[in-house]
């Protein structure tokens, strides 16, 4: 269960002085949900929290991101949580992209998520990300240790005071890439989905890939996916297609990834979904971004429903009973695939209804209308929507049932209202 009544600080990016007229949202493709958190004129993506970590011996700070309304005490779902390397770093990317891909202009590609940040300092950002120490680096190896932060202390603590659900994604660049590969190693049961960005597989004399042999070989990574992306990071007059003949240190980072990446996929392992991708024209420090992007759409090529197309598109004759089947059954493999109940906005579901009530599609506005119903069985809200839509329907009868419906649960007052008028007009 989670709690959401600890104090923490906004983490403000942009500060819209002199802002005398509220922002006017557009709504693209039906639904508007794409809204701009507001506080003493300002737009806030996240908040800072903090964590104590006894293993580390040191206070950390996490910067959190949520969509909006989900820490709110009446939401009463549950969403995938993605940590976040270097987060100080890569907050911006990652949580921009998850909003644009889920929610922005009626986006479904991704499901929304909550986003936990880790900075790591300078100070710590070498002990913290390294598996093993090096003579030339006093500071490093505490990678292990680090590894049990997360396991034993951070995880709880965000299981225990945000809305997440057991589908969790690990993300790291440069040595944080390093970490994710070292994780899906030695604690593959600790996420679902591992993003790598430019890996540094070079460390200590590429430990790392003597290692990824045997446990490849010994270990099952069923519903596992691991995306590695590799830059550019080729010296002037090198070139990609004869860089693994190279015995130059400066190309030892760009051999490392791309001898682990190309042994995986010669030699599929175990159940576990791999894919990577060399960016040509983009460096070490500008990959990050595009990698994200391909990453999350990869490992979420199922998620949006295929039916949409045909849903909003003209000509289609579907009932609205069929629609809501189609829906259901999309949902239920979603719920498979992601591990919990993976269910549809309510209030995204409404605002569909309504749009395509509005136009007069009825068959497919009572598709939304039921589905919510289907999903939200003890919401009143959705009972009392289905009474317009049988209202729209000069179905007086039924509306009433779901109005009546709505009351038993808590109803709304203007429920009530619509209700008196029905029977006064009887």
């Amino acid at each position: 269960m989670h709690s959401k009544g600890k104090e923490v600080h906004k983490l403000v990016v942009i500060e819209l002085s002199r802002m005398k007229k509220p922002l006017n949202i557009i709504l693209f493709a039906i639904i508007s949900f794409c809204t701009f958190a507001q506080n003493d004129n300002a737009i806030i993506i996240g908040h800072i929290d903090s964590l104590y970590s006894e293993i580390l011996g040191e206070e950390r700070a996490l910067w959190i991101h949520a969509p909006e309304g989900t820490l709110d005490s009446s939401f009463n779902g549950e969403l995938p949580v993605l940590y976040l390397l270097d987060g100080d770093a890569h907050f911006h990317s990652v949580t921009g992209l998850i909003k644009q891909l889920s929610s922005v202009n009626g986006n479904q590609k991704i499901p929304r998520m909550i986003t936990v940040g880790i900075p790591n300092s300078p100070a710590n950002r070498t002990r913290d990300l390294s598996p093993s120490m090096v003579k030339d680096r006093p500071e490093s190896g505490g990678g292990n240790r680090f590894l049990d932060f997360i396991e034993k202390e951070l995880m709880p603590y965000i299981e225990s005071n945000y809305p997440v659900a057991n589908h969790k994604l690990f993300v790291g660049h440069s040595l944080g890439g390093l970490t994710v590969i070292n994780t899906l190693l030695h604690r593959p049961y600790l996420f679902t989905n591992y993003i790598a960005i430019d890996p540094s597989l070079w460390w200590n004399e590429q430990e790392m890939l003597g290692k990824a042999d045997s446990v490849f070989q010994e270990t099952q990574f069923d519903n596992k996916s691991l995306y590695v992306s590799i830059a550019n990071t080729m010296q002037e007059g090198m070139e990609y297609s004869t860089i693994m003949s190279d015995t130059n240190e400066a190309s030892k980072h760009i051999r490392s990834i791309i001898e682990f990446s190309t042994k995986l996929e010669e030699n599929p392992i175990n159940g576990l979904d791999f894919k990577w991708n060399y960016y040509e024209n983009d460096s070490h420090g500008s990959v990050p971004l595009i990698s994200e992007y391909d990453a999350l759409r990869h490992m979420y090529s199922w998620y949006e429903c295929e039916c949409y197309n045909e849903l909003f598109g003209d000509g289609t004759t579907r009932t609205g009973q069929e629609w809501s089947e189609i829906l259901i059954d999309h949902y239920t493999m979603l719920s498979e695939k992601m591990g919990y109940d993976a269910k549809p906005e309510e209030q995204m579901f409404n605002g569909m209804a309504y749009w395509l009530l509005g136009e007069k599609e009825y068959e497919k506005a009572y598709a939304f209308f039921y589905m919510n119903i289907h999903f939200y069985p003890e919401s009143y809200n959705v009972y009392d929507s289905m009474g317009d839509y049988y209202l729209a329907r000069e179905d007086k009868e039924s509306a009433a049932k779901y109005f009546e419906k709505c009351l038993e649960l808590g109803g709304l007052p203007y429920t009530k209202e619509k209700l008196k008028k029905i029977k006064r007009d009887k």
